[in-house]
Protein backbone atom coordinates (compact mmCIF):
# COMPACT_ATOMS: atom_id res chain seq x y z
CA UNK A 1 0.00 0.00 0.00
CA UNK A 2 1.55 3.41 -1.11
CA UNK A 3 1.60 5.91 1.64
CA UNK A 4 0.04 9.48 -0.03
CA UNK A 5 2.70 12.41 0.40
CA UNK A 6 2.64 14.61 3.11
CA UNK A 7 1.40 18.03 2.31
CA UNK A 8 4.26 20.67 2.00
CA UNK A 9 4.93 22.35 4.97
CA UNK A 10 5.29 26.25 3.67
CA UNK A 11 6.34 27.76 6.64
CA UNK A 12 4.84 30.05 9.88
CA UNK A 13 2.77 32.01 7.56
CA UNK A 14 1.25 29.28 6.03
CA UNK A 15 1.37 30.54 2.01
CA UNK A 16 3.40 28.90 -0.95
CA UNK A 17 4.72 32.26 -1.35
CA UNK A 18 6.57 31.85 -5.03
CA UNK A 19 3.04 30.76 -6.43
CA UNK A 20 1.13 33.37 -3.79
CA UNK A 21 3.68 36.10 -5.58
CA UNK A 22 3.07 35.03 -9.02
CA UNK A 23 -1.78 34.59 -8.60
CA UNK A 24 -0.45 38.75 -7.07
CA UNK A 25 1.30 39.82 -10.28
CA UNK A 26 -1.04 38.81 -12.55
CA UNK A 27 -4.17 39.90 -10.70
CA UNK A 28 -2.18 42.91 -9.94
CA UNK A 29 -1.47 42.83 -13.64
CA UNK A 30 -4.75 42.94 -15.03
CA UNK A 31 -6.08 45.38 -13.05
CA UNK A 32 -3.56 47.77 -13.80
CA UNK A 33 -4.18 46.97 -16.93
CA UNK A 34 -7.74 48.16 -17.40
CA UNK A 35 -7.55 50.90 -14.74
CA UNK A 36 -4.44 52.32 -17.07
CA UNK A 37 -6.39 52.14 -20.27
CA UNK A 38 -10.13 51.94 -20.29
CA UNK A 39 -11.59 51.68 -16.59
CA UNK A 40 -15.10 50.67 -17.37
CA UNK A 41 -12.94 47.78 -18.12
CA UNK A 42 -12.20 47.35 -14.47
CA UNK A 43 -15.84 47.15 -13.70
CA UNK A 44 -15.75 43.60 -15.50
CA UNK A 45 -13.34 42.40 -13.37
CA UNK A 46 -15.47 43.71 -10.55
CA UNK A 47 -18.56 41.87 -12.07
CA UNK A 48 -16.48 38.33 -12.73
CA UNK A 49 -14.94 38.52 -8.98
CA UNK A 50 -18.22 39.02 -7.66
CA UNK A 51 -20.02 35.98 -9.83
CA UNK A 52 -16.71 33.60 -8.66
CA UNK A 53 -17.07 35.02 -4.83
CA UNK A 54 -20.70 33.87 -4.82
CA UNK A 55 -19.93 30.62 -6.18
CA UNK A 56 -17.21 30.04 -3.77
CA UNK A 57 -19.90 31.14 -1.00
CA UNK A 58 -22.35 28.94 -2.73
CA UNK A 59 -19.38 25.69 -2.63
CA UNK A 60 -18.97 26.66 1.14
CA UNK A 61 -22.77 26.29 2.32
CA UNK A 62 -23.34 23.63 0.99
CA UNK A 63 -21.15 21.49 3.10
CA UNK A 64 -23.72 22.74 6.25
CA UNK A 65 -26.44 21.87 3.85
CA UNK A 66 -27.02 25.55 2.95
CA UNK A 67 -28.03 25.58 -0.79
CA UNK A 68 -28.45 29.75 -1.77
CA UNK A 69 -29.31 30.45 -5.21
CA UNK A 70 -26.94 31.10 -7.33
CA UNK A 71 -28.14 32.22 -10.26
CA UNK A 72 -30.01 35.54 -9.33
CA UNK A 73 -27.08 36.19 -6.49
CA UNK A 74 -25.19 36.43 -9.77
CA UNK A 75 -27.64 38.18 -11.79
CA UNK A 76 -28.03 40.62 -9.06
CA UNK A 77 -24.78 41.15 -8.19
CA UNK A 78 -23.58 42.36 -11.31
CA UNK A 79 -27.08 44.59 -12.07
CA UNK A 80 -25.57 45.99 -8.65
CA UNK A 81 -22.13 47.02 -9.43
CA UNK A 82 -23.45 48.04 -12.84
CA UNK A 83 -25.84 50.83 -11.30
CA UNK A 84 -23.93 51.88 -8.61
CA UNK A 85 -21.03 52.82 -11.14
CA UNK A 86 -23.64 54.89 -13.29
CA UNK A 87 -26.15 55.71 -11.25
CA UNK A 88 -24.65 56.03 -7.63
CA UNK A 89 -25.23 55.13 -3.84
CA UNK A 90 -29.34 55.44 -3.95
CA UNK A 91 -29.57 52.86 -7.20
CA UNK A 92 -27.38 50.50 -5.33
CA UNK A 93 -29.65 50.29 -2.50
CA UNK A 94 -32.84 50.05 -4.38
CA UNK A 95 -30.78 47.41 -6.71
CA UNK A 96 -29.66 45.63 -3.32
CA UNK A 97 -33.23 45.49 -2.00
CA UNK A 98 -35.31 44.64 -5.52
CA UNK A 99 -32.47 41.67 -5.13
CA UNK A 100 -33.57 40.27 -1.82
CA UNK A 101 -36.78 40.34 -2.63
CA UNK A 102 -36.26 38.03 -6.24
CA UNK A 103 -34.51 35.78 -4.24
CA UNK A 104 -36.95 35.25 -1.41
CA UNK A 105 -39.79 34.63 -4.30
CA UNK A 106 -37.01 32.32 -6.22
CA UNK A 107 -36.51 30.22 -3.20
CA UNK A 108 -40.44 30.01 -2.97
CA UNK A 109 -39.99 27.47 -5.79
CA UNK A 110 -38.62 24.93 -3.60
CA UNK A 111 -41.42 25.28 -1.19
CA UNK A 112 -41.10 24.81 2.64
CA UNK A 113 -38.37 22.97 4.06
CA UNK A 114 -35.46 25.06 4.47
CA UNK A 115 -36.91 28.35 3.69
CA UNK A 116 -35.80 30.30 6.28
CA UNK A 117 -32.20 28.68 6.21
CA UNK A 118 -31.63 29.10 2.61
CA UNK A 119 -33.55 32.93 2.31
CA UNK A 120 -31.17 34.21 5.54
CA UNK A 121 -27.47 32.85 3.91
CA UNK A 122 -28.47 34.09 0.76
CA UNK A 123 -29.64 37.67 2.13
CA UNK A 124 -26.19 37.61 4.00
CA UNK A 125 -24.40 36.93 0.85
CA UNK A 126 -25.70 39.28 -1.09
CA UNK A 127 -24.66 42.15 1.48
CA UNK A 128 -21.65 40.52 2.01
CA UNK A 129 -19.98 40.22 -1.31
CA UNK A 130 -22.17 42.34 -4.15
CA UNK A 131 -23.23 44.90 -2.13
CA UNK A 132 -20.42 45.77 -0.47
CA UNK A 133 -18.50 44.80 -3.46
CA UNK A 134 -20.16 47.22 -5.24
CA UNK A 135 -18.72 50.12 -3.21
CA UNK A 136 -15.68 49.70 -5.51
CA UNK A 137 -17.86 50.78 -8.23
CA UNK A 138 -18.85 53.74 -6.53
CA UNK A 139 -15.42 54.67 -5.34
CA UNK A 140 -14.38 54.33 -9.10
CA UNK A 141 -17.79 56.55 -10.26
CA UNK A 142 -16.32 59.44 -8.51
CA UNK A 143 -14.31 60.94 -11.33
CA UNK A 144 -17.47 60.46 -13.77
CA UNK A 145 -18.93 57.80 -15.38
CA UNK A 146 -18.41 58.07 -18.88
CA UNK A 147 -17.23 61.44 -18.86
CA UNK A 148 -13.29 61.20 -16.88
CA UNK A 149 -10.26 61.99 -17.81
CA UNK A 150 -7.76 58.34 -18.06
CA UNK A 151 -6.12 59.49 -14.10
CA UNK A 152 -9.02 60.47 -12.97
CA UNK A 153 -10.71 61.00 -9.27
CA UNK A 154 -12.05 57.37 -9.27
CA UNK A 155 -8.99 55.57 -10.67
CA UNK A 156 -6.51 57.15 -8.16
CA UNK A 157 -8.75 56.22 -5.61
CA UNK A 158 -9.18 52.86 -6.58
CA UNK A 159 -5.60 52.87 -6.29
CA UNK A 160 -5.07 54.02 -3.04
CA UNK A 161 -8.01 51.34 -1.54
CA UNK A 162 -6.18 49.02 -3.07
CA UNK A 163 -2.56 49.97 -2.31
CA UNK A 164 -3.30 50.67 1.55
CA UNK A 165 -4.88 46.80 1.81
CA UNK A 166 -1.85 45.26 0.34
CA UNK A 167 0.01 47.66 2.41
CA UNK A 168 -2.02 46.12 6.04
CA UNK A 169 -1.44 42.47 3.89
CA UNK A 170 2.53 42.87 3.66
CA UNK A 171 2.77 44.90 7.29
CA UNK A 172 1.16 41.68 8.67
CA UNK A 173 3.01 39.02 7.01
CA UNK A 174 6.34 40.95 7.64
CA UNK A 175 5.64 41.28 11.38
CA UNK A 176 3.77 38.13 12.10
CA UNK A 177 6.13 35.72 10.22
CA UNK A 178 9.91 37.96 12.13
CA UNK A 179 7.83 39.05 15.54
CA UNK A 180 4.71 36.92 15.95
CA UNK A 181 4.65 35.34 19.15
CA UNK A 182 0.93 36.39 20.79
CA UNK A 183 -1.89 35.21 18.92
CA UNK A 184 -4.62 37.51 18.55
CA UNK A 185 -7.17 35.22 18.23
CA UNK A 186 -5.52 31.46 18.60
CA UNK A 187 -9.15 29.64 18.04
CA UNK A 188 -10.43 31.76 15.29
CA UNK A 189 -7.13 32.24 13.24
CA UNK A 190 -3.93 30.96 15.05
CA UNK A 191 -1.23 32.77 12.60
CA UNK A 192 -2.75 36.04 13.01
CA UNK A 193 -0.44 37.98 15.67
CA UNK A 194 -0.24 41.10 17.73
CA UNK A 195 2.61 41.65 16.56
CA UNK A 196 0.96 41.48 12.65
CA UNK A 197 -0.95 43.83 13.76
CA UNK A 198 1.19 46.00 14.83
CA UNK A 199 2.97 45.86 11.53
CA UNK A 200 -0.25 46.38 9.37
CA UNK A 201 -0.83 49.46 11.80
CA UNK A 202 3.01 51.11 10.83
CA UNK A 203 2.53 49.74 7.18
CA UNK A 204 -0.84 51.48 6.73
CA UNK A 205 -0.89 54.31 8.23
CA UNK A 206 2.69 55.27 6.23
CA UNK A 207 0.99 54.34 2.82
CA UNK A 208 -2.64 55.90 4.08
CA UNK A 209 -0.59 59.65 4.34
CA UNK A 210 1.61 58.87 1.33
CA UNK A 211 -1.04 58.20 -1.13
CA UNK A 212 -3.62 60.65 0.41
CA UNK A 213 -0.74 63.50 0.45
CA UNK A 214 1.04 62.29 -3.12
CA UNK A 215 -1.34 60.80 -5.31
CA UNK A 216 -4.88 62.50 -4.41
CA UNK A 217 -3.55 65.77 -3.04
CA UNK A 218 -5.08 65.78 0.25
CA UNK A 219 -4.82 66.27 4.21
CA UNK A 220 -2.18 64.08 6.19
CA UNK A 221 -4.68 63.66 8.62
CA UNK A 222 -6.63 62.15 5.85
CA UNK A 223 -3.87 59.63 5.25
CA UNK A 224 -3.66 59.27 9.07
CA UNK A 225 -7.39 58.16 9.13
CA UNK A 226 -7.27 56.22 5.92
CA UNK A 227 -4.65 54.10 7.66
CA UNK A 228 -6.22 53.21 11.25
CA UNK A 229 -9.45 52.67 8.97
CA UNK A 230 -7.77 50.31 6.73
CA UNK A 231 -5.97 48.03 9.36
CA UNK A 232 -8.83 47.70 11.74
CA UNK A 233 -11.42 46.66 9.01
CA UNK A 234 -9.23 44.50 6.86
CA UNK A 235 -8.22 42.81 10.44
CA UNK A 236 -11.55 42.31 11.03
CA UNK A 237 -12.39 41.30 7.73
CA UNK A 238 -10.16 38.41 7.89
CA UNK A 239 -11.07 37.40 11.14
CA UNK A 240 -14.69 37.00 9.69
CA UNK A 241 -13.67 34.91 6.72
CA UNK A 242 -11.66 32.76 8.87
CA UNK A 243 -15.03 32.25 11.22
CA UNK A 244 -17.15 31.58 8.15
CA UNK A 245 -14.80 28.96 6.97
CA UNK A 246 -13.94 27.08 10.14
CA UNK A 247 -17.81 27.30 11.05
CA UNK A 248 -18.19 25.85 7.37
CA UNK A 249 -15.29 22.85 7.89
CA UNK A 250 -13.14 24.51 4.59
CA UNK A 251 -9.26 26.01 5.49
CA UNK A 252 -10.11 27.35 1.27
CA UNK A 253 -13.08 28.51 -0.28
CA UNK A 254 -11.90 27.19 -3.50
CA UNK A 255 -8.23 26.83 -5.02
CA UNK A 256 -8.82 29.38 -8.03
CA UNK A 257 -6.06 31.19 -7.09
CA UNK A 258 -2.44 29.63 -6.78
CA UNK A 259 -0.97 30.38 -3.53
CA UNK A 260 -3.88 32.18 -2.23
CA UNK A 261 -6.35 29.76 -2.06
CA UNK A 262 -10.38 30.53 -3.40
CA UNK A 263 -10.98 34.13 -4.51
CA UNK A 264 -12.89 35.32 -1.01
CA UNK A 265 -9.36 34.19 1.16
CA UNK A 266 -8.21 37.26 -1.19
CA UNK A 267 -11.33 39.48 -0.92
CA UNK A 268 -12.10 39.43 2.69
CA UNK A 269 -10.06 42.64 3.34
CA UNK A 270 -10.61 44.08 0.58
CA UNK A 271 -14.19 43.91 1.15
CA UNK A 272 -14.46 45.07 4.76
CA UNK A 273 -12.55 48.18 3.72
CA UNK A 274 -13.82 49.49 0.61
CA UNK A 275 -16.93 50.94 2.22
CA UNK A 276 -15.57 53.02 4.67
CA UNK A 277 -12.41 54.06 2.67
CA UNK A 278 -15.31 55.53 -0.04
CA UNK A 279 -17.26 56.98 2.49
CA UNK A 280 -14.02 58.84 3.72
CA UNK A 281 -12.85 59.52 0.49
CA UNK A 282 -15.74 60.80 -1.01
CA UNK A 283 -16.77 63.65 2.28
CA UNK A 284 -12.90 64.68 2.69
CA UNK A 285 -10.57 64.47 -0.70
CA UNK A 286 -13.64 64.37 -3.79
Amino acid sequence: MTTPPAAKDHGRAGRNLPAAIGSAVVLLGAIAASLAFWKIGFLFIVAAAVVVAVWELHQGLLAKGIDIPEQPLMAGGVVMVVVAYFYGAPALVTATAVTALVIMLWLLRRGVDGYVQNATASVFTLVYVPFLGSFVALLLAEGGATDFDRWDDGVRGIVTFILVTIASDIGGYVAGVLFGRHPMAPVISPKKSWEGFAGSLVFCVAAGVALVVLLLEGEWWVGVALGLIAVVMATLGDLCESVIKRDLGVKDMSQVIPGHGGLMDRLDSLLATIAPIWLLLHYTVF
